[in-house]
C-alpha cells in the first residue's frame, strides 16, 4: 500500500484503469454490434482485408496492381496519406518562417503584405481552397493534346505534370542505404565542425567535409557494384501522358492547399515566438556587433524554437488530419480508398476503425516525436 500513497503510481494507476474500462468498452461495442450484424446475414471480421481489391488507384505512393488484396490497397491509402502531409508539413513549415520573419520586418510594404498573406489564409476554410487550386489546374492549363513542354521531355497540362523517371536496374536497396548512410555521417561530421569552428572562432570548411561525407558511401557502392540507371522518358499522346514520372492535378492542388495553410500558421507561430525573446537580446547582439541577419539566426531563432514547439505540434497534427479533405477533390488518400472497400465488401464498421485506429496511430507517433524534441532543446535547471 506504500506505493499507493506515492502520487506518481497513484496517477500512473489511474491512468492504466482508465485505459482498460475503454477498451472493455470498446470491445463490448464491437461484439454487440457483430452480433446483431451476424443475426442479419451480414458479415463481420477483418477477413476481407485477404480478398482481392480488384479495383484500380490513380496514384500510388507504392507499387500496387488491381490483383492485389485489400489490405495493400489500405496500405496505399496510408502512404498516400502520410506523403502529401508529410511534404505539405516540410514546405509550410519553410514558407512559414519566411513568411514569420517577413512579418517582423522594418519594412512596412513588405510587413503588411505578409499580413494580408496570413489573414487571407487562415481566414478562409481549407476546403474552399482545396477546390480553387484544383478548378485553376484542370481550368487554366491546357489539355494533354497541346501540353506545354517547358523543358526537354517536361510536360505540363491539365493532366498533371510529366517528368522523366529514373530507377536502378540492379535493384535500389543498396544505393539507398549508402544515400542514408551518408547523411548520417554528413549530419554527424557537420555538428563536429561547427562545435570546433565555435570554439576556436574560424572556419574549418565543416560544410565541405560534410558534403564530401555524404557523398563517400555512395562513390564507394558504384566503385564496388556498378550503378546502372534505367530512364522512363514520357510521351505525348493524343488522350495521355505515358511513361515517365506523372505528378498528377490532384496531388499538385491538395499539397499547395495544404502547404499554403500550414503556412499561415506557422508564420503567426514564428512571429510570436520572435516577439517573446527579451528586446535585451537583440541590443546585447549588436553591442557584440553582429549583424541583424546574424543576430536572429544564431541568437533570436534557436531561442524562439524552445517557445514554438508546442504550437508546431498541434499545427502538425491538423495537417495530417486535414488531408481527410482530399476526397473532394479525387486524391486517393486513405479515406478515399477505405471508402472503396466499404462500397465493395460493405463492412463499413471494420473498415472506419482501421483508418481511425490509423489517423490515431500517426497523431500519437507525431505527438511522441516532438514532444521528446521538445523535451530535449528545453532549458535544464542546475
Amino acid at each position: 500500500m506504500a506505493l499507493f500513497h506515492d502520487v506518481r503510481y497513484r496517477a500512473l494507476f489511474y491512468q492504466c484503469l482508465v485505459v482498460v474500462l475503454v477498451a472493455a468498452l470498446a470491445w463490448s461495442m464491437f461484439t454487440t454490434a457483430s452480433h446483431n450484424l451476424a443475426k442479419q446475414d451480414i458479415a463481420t471480421g477483418f477477413g476481407y482485408l485477404s480478398r482481392q481489391a480488384g479495383f484500380v488507384i490513380s496514384e500510388a505512393a507504392i507499387t500496387y496492381e488491381p490483383s492485389d488484396t485489400v489490405a495493400r490497397a489500405l496500405l496505399v491509402g496510408i502512404a498516400n496519406t502520410v506523403k502529401v502531409s508529410l511534404l505539405a508539413a516540410i514546405l509550410g513549415t519553410l514558407l512559414g518562417l519566411l513568411v514569420g520573419i517577413g512579418r517582423m520586418s522594418r519594412n512596412p510594404l513588405l510587413q503588411r503584405l505578409m499580413l494580408v498573406y496570413i489573414e487571407v489564409l487562415r481566414n478562409v476554410p481549407l476546403l474552399l481552397y482545396l477546390l480553387f487550386w484544383y478548378a485553376l489546374v484542370i481550368n487554366v492549363l491546357p489539355p494533354v493534346r497541346a501540353a506545354l513542354e517547358i523543358a526537354p521531355h517536361i510536360y505540363l497540362s491539365n493532366s498533371g505534370l510529366a517528368i522523366p523517371g529514373v530507377s536502378f536496374v540492379d535493384g535500389s536497396a543498396a544505393p539507398l542505404a549508402a544515400i542514408a548512410v551518408g547523411l548520417v555521417i554528413a549530419f554527424i561530421v557537420y555538428r563536429i565542425a561547427l562545435r570546433r569552428r565555435l570554439a576556436c572562432g574560424r572556419s574549418n570548411y565543416g560544410g565541405i567535409i560534410a558534403l564530401a561525407a555524404a557523398i563517400a558511401p555512395l562513390f564507394l557502392v558504384w566503385l564496388l557494384y556498378g550503378i546502372s540507371l534505367n530512364w522512363d522518358i514520357p510521351q505525348q499522346g493524343r488522350f495521355r501522358l505515358s511513361g515517365g514520372l506523372q505528378v498528377r492535378p490532384e496531388f499538385v492542388a491538395l499539397l499547395f492547399g495544404l502547404a499554403l495553410n500550414v503556412s499561415a500558421n506557422v508564420a503567426e507561430i514564428v512571429r510570436a515566438g520572435i516577439q517573446a525573446i527579451n528586446k535585451g537580446q537583440w541590443e546585447a547582439s549588436i553591442a557584440l556587433g553582429l549583424s541583424r541577419g546574424h543576430t536572429l539566426r544564431l541568437i533570436i531563432l534557436p531561442q524562439a524554437l524552445r517557445i514554438m514547439i508546442p504550437p508546431l505540434t498541434n499545427i502538425y497534427l491538423t495537417v495530417f488530419k486535414n488531408s481527410s479533405l482530399a476526397i473532394a477533390i479525387g486524391y486517393p488518400d486513405l479515406v478515399m480508398v477505405s471508402n472503396t472497400i466499404m462500397n465493395q465488401t460493405g463492412q463499413a464498421m471494420e473498415t472506419i476503425a482501421l483508418f481511425m485506429a490509423v489517423y490515431l496511430g500517426l497523431s500519437i507517433t507525431i505527438s511522441l516525436f516532438m514532444n521528446w524534441y521538445n523535451a530535449r532543446i528545453a532549458l535544464k535547471e542546475r
